[in-house]
């Protein structure tokens, strides 16, 4: 099975209902952890919908926030607000260099072709001293309901195993998001693993984000015949479990990393004479 055309994110209104709703959470926790003063200049890398934006507006009174995402219609969506969205390449920021104090990214990482390439790239947009930061889901462990999906998909079509996003990303660990920021040349690097609840209505809440076709899962429902995705609904309405009022719910975990860019001059007075 190909995996080009799986990972698909271009409707705002389909990406909040599949995870925008829970990527809100996680972001209100990264930016306590990262703990920034007011003021600062921020970046933030495949802003999407504007979730994370949103989230330091209302935080951390920032000087500005330019967004950018390679996806117009996302792009669109986050120009509701007063910052700056911009259309553009992760690969290839639309920046001076050191023209931010933070440089952030919410669930990107990993979709990126070359995610050590971005992050250098992050590191060269923010100052000496700056900080770069990100967080990405923990497909492989931590994602409850994605990971009832695929084992229901997989059950009901075992060529399924190759799109299951805890297989195809395994730079969404701390120890592989550690080296990256290293690799950057980034120093006091830290993760912290960032858990929010999950809870669904009823299995009907669950199923039907699935139906929307944004991300590698829904894009693997819209490709089934109807007769093959009602076989996969009945699989997994059969593994989840629900409560008397007939809710579902999950803990989904995202891991979080940050690092500073060294500071020119304590470079320097580190040089040996």
């Amino acid at each position: 099975m190909e995996r080009e055309g799986f990972d698909v994110w271009a409707a705002g209104s389909s990406y909040d209902r599949y995870m925008g709703r829970w990527s809100r959470l996680v972001a209100e926790e990264f930016v306590a952890w990262l703990g920034c003063g007011d003021g600062l200049r921020w970046l933030d890398v495949g802003c999407g919908t504007g979730v994370l934006s949103a989230v330091l507006a209302a935080r951390c009174r920032p000087r500005t926030v330019t967004g950018v995402d390679r996806s117009e219609a996302f792009v669109r969506s986050a120009t509701t607000s007063t910052w700056g969205f911009v259309v553009g390449d992760a690969m290839a920021l639309p920046l001076r260099a050191g023209s931010c104090d933070v440089a952030v990214s919410a669930l990107t990482l990993n979709f990126l072709g070359d995610p050590a390439a971005a992050v250098t790239g992050m590191a060269a947009a923010v100052r000496p001293g700056g900080t770069v930061a990100a967080y990405v889901w923990d497909y492989a462990h931590g994602m409850g309901f994605l990971r009832r999906f695929w084992d229901a998909a997989v059950r009901a079509d075992p060529s399924a195993a190759e799109l299951d996003e805890g297989r195809r990303f395994p730079e969404c660990r701390p120890d592989a998001l550690r080296a990256q920021w290293a690799g950057a040349g980034l120093t006091d690097v830290s993760t912290v693993a960032i858990d929010v609840p999950v809870v669904f209505a009823d299995f009907d809440d669950l199923w039907e984000p699935f139906l929307a076709g944004q991300g590698p899962a829904p894009a693997y429902v819209a490709s089934l015949r109807p007769i093959d995705r009602d076989r996969l609904r009945d699989v997994l309405s059969t593994a989840v479990e629900r409560g008397e009022d007939g809710s579902t719910g999950f803990t989904c975990r995202a891991w979080a990393v940050r690092g500073h860019k060294p500071d020119h001059l304590d470079a320097d007075r580190a040089t040996p004479l």
